[in-house]
Parts: structure tokens; C-alpha cells; sequence
């Protein structure tokens, strides 16, 4: 399977099929593979000056730099740095830097993946399932690898648990597995351990970058610099040069000033990264934040009023960040305001005031936030955002169908699939809304590539944006069509008809009705319509492009303890208060924060993907590599405010990944402030009692 060298641990070199695991395993410690040791590149600045290479039919280590300031203009990123380095040449002004790691996670839902092929010798086609989160994506790569049309490979995603973005992938054991049951006219199934899916499924984040503000004394921030290596690992997956272009979108967060921002992608011999919860927008959003708060706290200042000083003032229409991008709608101050507000700011800082005057190490973080998600346009595509390396070149759309069957009940039909976000219970309120149909009576299917319309999948918080729209959108035709019909039967006008639970009725006329299954069943009996001129059937078909990405936005704070006996970092409170727009569904969105903070505090505190000189990964199982449990965290504080986009019908932007955006550098920033009065300036994180008290150890000193 390898083509002569394996370029890190883990990397598959044979394959066994047995009648079952236990045979398989067996069979596999028989393997005996002639390793010759090669030197391996880790290290990512080593990686990056390319004193030896990964690849050796490359030239070198680096993939592609992601450069802007603005992207795509070198005239206005020649502009931005000079106009940088002459504020740096200012009397006036103060330059603060931080080199800072963002360090490897390994992605660990809490549902292996696993799939299962079958192959049809007869018909000539699979019957595929797998815990994807893009299971069109799949059904192209299959058939692309094996010669075959769309039509002859059926993928099924069912019930899949957690995704993140590691199932944002086609992978070998897929395409092997599809192979295996291929030759041998058997099911052949594959599920990966927990201690495989260290070696065998991408990890994430793995960046080191220096982080420079340079502004004046009272707060006004001239310039913003990140220089950063994000690492690849050996290989690329779909989106893994990627990721740290979805950082740069974000690169200048909801700030002003002018921004010069720069992550060089290179190869490392390790496991290849992708898409992680966040995807390249947590670690621009940790370099900026924990760059500010190092300039507010050398200035003097309040980090709350810096970072409102150099906010982008509100903006209904769209405004072309310093990095380049058009942000849809945002309300800065007002987020950050209401974050002061719910948390009682002042007197928190009297409170940890107190602490500290008591000797105890009490420190408060915040951070701000700007995320993009729901990638649109289709035009994207030509920027490789699109299926079309597996045959299928379909653009990020989102697609919905929604059919009123002849009983009155609903089906719904989606192109994106849960993986623990509660698709059905929200496309069903979606629906209802429009139709007056009860949720109860509407049934959501999805991750079928036979039953679902071409699908891009789930991921980049675009589910609810893009498809959902699609959704809502064909609802919105379904109703137009019912009310035409029912106008046609009550002999009134269609502008008059309203739709509710019972069916439809006369504007002010409530006693002129009809039910729901008399609409159905002229739709499904056309004759019924007369010469109307309606067709038959109620159902709608819609593929949604917007115009543009989605900017969710929010502010987080967290207070927090510090041993200094230990090290042990202690959350008292963490609060946020998030804008996704209009929300359809409030407990399925507070899961979502609730989840995404866990997963950022994960990261802020605990995890770290550990790989030694010689390219071994320390932390491969869960006794190495710990994870955040409840006993670890605090009761989140949740809020929220609303500042809808303008575009689409619903208002709604993207909430999966915010909580994930928002909380590492806010839980390093408390942790900083709390160990301020030492002169700790920074903590690379993971900031595990250890770390912490060496870094106390060493302030002492």
C-alpha cells in the first residue's frame, strides 16, 4: 500500500481481511515489514528551510504561503507593510509580540469511524456505508477510483456520531474496503479503535507564529502582523492546504487597522491535518486576540476598550475587511456591550481585584471573535471548493426538497447530514413554519445518495445557511402552490388563503376552509383542478447559491483561578455572548456553543498531539491525550444577540464552530491576567498544571 516509504507512523503498508477482527489482528501481528529508518522532519521552522525534505521528488517542504493585506492585491500588501513599519518608526507608538504555538489536537468524537461496502457483482455497483460527513463526496470518490458512474455507487451516511471534520474525508480504508468486497463477492466491513484513529484519521490546528501589534499609547492600533507555519503533516486530504486560508478570512477579525497576514504551509513527516471544529479560524482568532490583550496590558489599558476603540463601527451592508473579504452584517460594540453588561464587568474586576490583594491568582480573559462559514458562492469552486476532484463538480450549494405526500404528511429531503446537530428537529420547524404542517408530521431524510439531491455535506457551520435556506425556500413554493390549489377549491383568491395547522382558510374568513388532506389529494388528483392550469403533485425542488459566506461574531470572558502551589487552572465562570443571526432553534444552538467552548478549553488546557524526534506520537491513546470531562468545567453563562444577514430569507448565519473560535485564547488571556502580578506575559498552551507552575517557577526566578 505504501509506494516504498512511509512518511509517519501510522501510515497503512497492508491490508488484512479475515471473517473477523480477531483473525484480522492476528493475521496483521504475522506482517513482518524491513523498515530502513529515515531521518524525519517534525520540527516545523526545520520543516520550513527545507535542510531535508519530506517528499523527495519535491522541491520542498513548503506547499503554498497564504499571503494578504488585502488577499489578492500585492500592490495593497506592499501598501499595508510599509504603512506597518512607519508606525513602527513613530515616537508614539509601542510594538508588542508574542510567538505563540497552536499546537496539534487530535479530533475525537465520541463515535469511531467505521464502513461497511458491498459490492453487487450483478448490477455492477456498491452498496456503501460509512460515518461520513460528506457522503456524496465519497460516492465520487469511489467511482472515480473504480471506473464507474454516480449511478452505480449508492452511499449511505446513517446516524453518525460526532464529526467535527474528521469524517470530512475520503480516506484509504474506504477505497479499500470497496476493493476488498470487490474481489472477494463478500461485505467487507472496517472500524477504526480508538487508539487506530490516532494514526489512521487527521488531526488538526499544529501551528507556531509570531503575532506583532504595534499601535499608541492610548490604545489606537496601527498595525497587525502575523508570520506563522501552519503544519500539513505528509499528506493532503480535502481541505488541508485550506485550512489556514479559512484563517486568513478571519485574519483580521472585527477590527479596522490595517493588517499584514501571513501562514507558509509546509510537510512534516506526521499525520496529515484537515479540518477541525473551527478550521484555521480558531488559531488566526488566538494569535490576534492574545496579541491585543499583550498590547492593552503593556499600554495600560483595558482590554474591553481596546478592543472597542478599533472595532469596524455597525454595518448593515457589506464592508471589506483589511484582510480583503466582504463580512455580510455585524454589530461589534454592541456584542461586546452586552458581554460588559450580562457579566457585570466592573464588578468583577473588583472582584478579582479582592483575590489578588489576598494573594490569590484570579485573572479574567476576553476575546472577540469573527467567524466566517456557509462558503458561497458556487464561484468558489474555482478555487477548489467544490467535489469536482472526485468527479462530481458541484459547487458549495445547499439543496432541499420538500413534498406534501398524498396523506398530508411531509417528507423533506436534505443534501447536508447531522452528526449530532439536530438537523431534523430544525429542517422540520423550518418547514412547519412555512407550511403550518406540524413538525410531527414531517419527516427529514438525509444522508442518502440515492434518496438525498446532490449534497455537499456537512461542515464549515453551513448547514442551517445554505441548505437550510433550500429548505425553507422550497417550503415557501410548496405553500404558494397549496394556496393556489386551495384557492382554486374554495373559489376564492390565492392572495386571501392562509395555511395553518388544519389546513387552509379565507383571510377573515375562518369558517371558508379546507383541510390539509383535501389540498393533498387534489394535488395527487389532478382532474380535481380543472382547468386551473395547476399541475399535479405538491413538492419543490430548490438548489440555493448565496451571494456570499455568512459572519457570525461574538465575545467571550472567562475568570479563573490559578494554584500556585501546583499550577492547577480552575474556570469559576465562562460567559459568552454569540450573534448568529436569527435563530431557529435556541437549545439545539446553546448545544452547539456548549460543545465548541469545551472543545477550545480542550485545547486551552489539556490537549496536545505529541510527536518525539524520531516522528513517534507520544499522546495516542486517551491515557495520554486528555480530554475535558464536566468535573473540569464550569456551568457556561450563555447569551446571545441578533444582528441578521442579508443573505438569505431566514437571517441566519452559521453557531457550530463558534464556541471553538471564541474560548482558547480566552482561557489563556485569564490565565495570563491572573498570573500578571509574577510578570508571566505568556503561556503556551496546553496550560496543564506543569506548564503553568514552571512558568510561575520561572517569573519567580
Amino acid at each position: 500500500m505504501a509506494a516504498g516509504e512511509v512518511n509517519h507512523v501510522g501510515e497503512a503498508v497492508a491490508m488484512v481481511v479475515a471473517e473477523s477482527a480477531y483473525l484480522a489482528r492476528d493475521a496483521a501481528d504475522l506482517i513482518q515489514v524491513d523498515y530502513e529508518p529515515l531521518k524525519p522532519v517534525i520540527d516545523l521552522r526545520e520543516a520550513a528551510s527545507d535542510v531535508a525534505l519530506v517528499h523527495d521528488d519535491l522541491e520542498s517542504n513548503v506547499l503554498l504561503p497564504w499571503e494578504a493585506g488585502p488577499w489578492g492585491d500585492e500592490e495593497g500588501i506592499a501598501k499595508t507593510k510599509e504603512a506597518i513599519a512607519e508606525a513602527k518608526a513613530r515616537d508614539d507608538t509601542v510594538s508588542v509580540t508574542i510567538e505563540a504555538v497552536n499546537q496539534r489536537l487530535i479530533p475525537t468524537a465520541i463515535e469511531p469511524r467505521s464502513v461497511v461496502a458491498i459490492w453487487d457483482d450483478g448490477y455492477q455497483r456498491f452498496r456503501v456505508y460509512s460515518s461520513s460527513q460528506i457522503p456524496h463526496a465519497l460516492m465520487g470518490g469511489i467511482k472515480t477510483t473504480f471506473g464507474l458512474d454516480a449511478n452505480q455507487v449508492h452511499v449511505t451516511a446513517p446516524e453518525v456520531g460526532g464529526g467535527f471534520g474528521v469524517k470530512l474525508n475520503v480516506y484509504n480504508d474506504e477505497i479499500l474496503c470497496c476493493f476488498a468486497s470487490q474481489q472477494l463477492g463478500r461485505p467487507v466491513k472496517w472500524t477504526e479503535t480508538r487508539r487506530e484513529a490516532a494514526f489512521s484519521s487527521i488531526q488538526g490546528r499544529g501551528w507556531v507564529g509570531t503575532a506583532t501589534i504595534t499601535g499608541t499609547k492610548d490604545g489606537e492600533i496601527l498595525g497587525y502582523e502575523l508570520d506563522a507555519i501552519a503544519d500539513m503533516g505528509a499528506y493532503e486530504q480535502n481541505f488541508t492546504a485550506a485550512i489556514p486560508f479559512l484563517g486568513l478570512f478571519v485574519g483580521s477579525g472585527q477590527y479596522k487597522f490595517p493588517t499584514h497576514w501571513k501562514a507558509t504551509c509546509v510537510f512534516t513527516n506526521t499525520m496529515t491535518t484537515d479540518a477541525y471544529r473551527g478550521a484555521g479560524r480558531p488559531e488566526a482568532a488566538y494569535y490576534l486576540e492574545r496579541s491585543i490583550d499583550a498590547y492593552a496590558r503593556e499600554i495600560g489599558v483595558d482590554p474591553v476598550e481596546v478592543r472597542k476603540k478599533n472595532f469596524i463601527e455597525k454595518f448593515d451592508e457589506a464592508v471589506i475587511s483589511p484582510i480583503g473579504f466582504a463580512i455580510d452584517t455585524g454589530d461589534y460594540a454592541m456584542n461586546l456591550d452586552r458581554l460588559v453588561e450580562v457579566a457585570d464587568y466592573e464588578a468583577l474586576k473588583a472582584e478579582r481585584d479582592a483575590a489578588q490583594a489576598e494573594g490569590r491568582y484570579v485573572g479574567i480573559g476576553v476575546s472577540c471573535y469573527c467567524e466566517v462559514c456557509g462558503f458561497a458562492p458556487t464561484a468558489l469552486s474555482e478555487l477548489g471548493f467544490s467535489w469536482a476532484t472526485y468527479g462530481l463538480p458541484a459547487g458549495f450549494y445547499g439543496t432541499g426538497l420538500v413534498r406534501v405526500n398524498p396523506d398530508a404528511s411531509v417528507t423533506v429531503v436534505i443534501g447536508t447530514g447531522p452528526s449530532g446537530q439536530g438537523h431534523q428537529t430544525t429542517w422540520a420547524q423550518i418547514v412547519s413554519d412555512r407550511l403550518g404542517i406540524p413538525a410531527e408530521r414531517i419527516r427529514v431524510i438525509h444522508g442518502d445518495t440515492e434518496e438525498s439531491p446532490m449534497g455537499i455535506g456537512t461542515f464549515g457551520s453551513r448547514s442551517l445557511a445554505v441548505d437550510g435556506t433550500a429548505a425553507f425556500d422550497a417550503a415557501e413554493r410548496v405553500a404558494t402552490k397549496a394556496k393556489d390549489i386551495a384557492a382554486h377549491l374554495l373559489e376564492a383568491s390565492a392572495e386571501d388563503i392562509e395555511l395553518d395547522a388544519d389546513g387552509a382558510h379565507v383571510a377573515g374568513s375562518p369558517d371558508s376552509n379546507i383541510a390539509w388532506g383535501e389540498i393533498a389529494a387534489a394535488a395527487y388528483l389532478p382532474h380535481r383542478l380543472g382547468e386551473s392550469g395547476i399541475e399535479g403533485g405538491l413538492e419543490a425542488h430548490v438548489i440555493f447559491d448565496p451571494p456570499n459566506a455568512t459572519w457570525p461574531f461574538g465575545a467571550h470572558l472567562a475568570m479563573v483561578e490559578v494554584d500556585p502551589d501546583t499550577g492547577n487552572v480552575e474556570i469559576l465562570r465562562y460567559i459568552t455572548v454569540d450573534d448568529c443571526g436569527n435563530v431557529i432553534n435556541p437549545m439545539i444552538a446553546a448545544g452547539q456553543v456548549h460543545g465548541g467552548v469545551a472543545q477550545g478549553i480542550g485545547q486551552a488546557l489539556f490537549e496536545d498531539a505529541i510527536y518525539d524526534e524520531d516522528g513517534n506520537l507520544l499522546t495516542g491513546s486517551m491515557l495520554d491525550y486528555p480530554l475535558p470531562t464536566a468535573a473540569d468545567l464550569p456551568l457556561f453563562e450563555l447569551h446571545s444577540t441578533v444582528t441578521p444577514t442579508n443573505l438569505n430569507p431566514m437571517g441566519a448565519k452559521g453557531i457550530g464552530e463558534a464556541g471553538t473560535i471564541g474560548s482558547a485564547q480566552t482561557i489563556v488571556n485569564a490565565v495570563v491576567d491572573a498570573l500578571a502580578p509574577l510578570g508571566v506575559k505568556h503561556v503556551d498552551m496546553p496550560l496543564r498544571p506543569r506548564r503553568v507552575w514552571e512558568a510561575i517557577q520561572e517569573a519567580r526566578a
